[in-house]
């Protein structure tokens, strides 16, 4: 069942509640607003994104949407994802990492500014229809289950491609071949790959 507001998400993951209640109180003393979007706690200045916090295996999260604009912050920043992401900046707390609120409410209180002075990056339109390229390792899979094959096409194309980069970004074979029998199940269950983090 999807979370419909902060207190359910933080009980949906108690490993990490005490980290992800501190974010939360810490960010309810500035005049962002929270909301749930993507299944996650997202904090929004009139109505655009600014921070949210989130929970995933090996560590909890404080994210900024357009982070990559912070100028005076950003000891602490990182990019996940430094190919694919332009924006947004996170910083990561592993298991009973204090989380210090005189550190990480400059950095918010500057993202705040940023907002309110307009400043965003925007992404980059996609002038063409980008065909969503499906790994080999996948693609004969589905040739040799129509059940697979049917289920997969039924997904939304964000979740299909998820499933199509997690096995193409696997750099050996048999890695692709192991990632290809641990997604066939939730394929078939037409989940997507990362809704356990957000949904309950």
């Amino acid at each position: 069942m999807p979370v419909k507001n902060v207190e359910e998400y933080i009980n949906c993951h108690s490993y990490w509640e005490e980290e992800l209640r501190q974010l939360h109180e810490m960010i309810l003393t500035t005049e962002l607003e929270p909301e749930i979007k993507w299944g996650a706690p997202v904090y929004t200045l009139d109505g655009k994104n600014v921070v949210g916090v989130g929970a995933f295996k090996n560590h909890s999260a404080l994210w900024f949407f357009n982070g990559a604009l912070l100028k005076d912050n950003t000891a602490l920043l990182i990019n996940a994802q430094e190919e694919k992401t332009k924006a947004l900046r996170q910083i990561r707390f592993e298991k009973g990492e204090e989380i210090n609120t005189s550190i990480l409410l400059p950095y918010i209180q500057e993202a705040i500014q940023n907002q309110k002075e307009g400043k965003e990056i925007r992404p980059e339109r996609d002038t063409g229809n980008k065909e969503l390229a499906v790994p080999s390792q996948l693609a004969k899979a589905m040739e040799q289950d129509n059940a697979l094959k049917e289920a997969f096409h039924s997904l939304t194309p964000g979740r299909q491609r998820e499933y199509a980069n997690y096995i193409a970004e696997a750099k050996m074979e048999t890695t692709k071949l192991k990632r290809l029998e641990k997604i066939s199940p939730l394929i078939k269950s037409r989940v997507g790959l990362h809704d356990k983090y957000r949904n309950c």
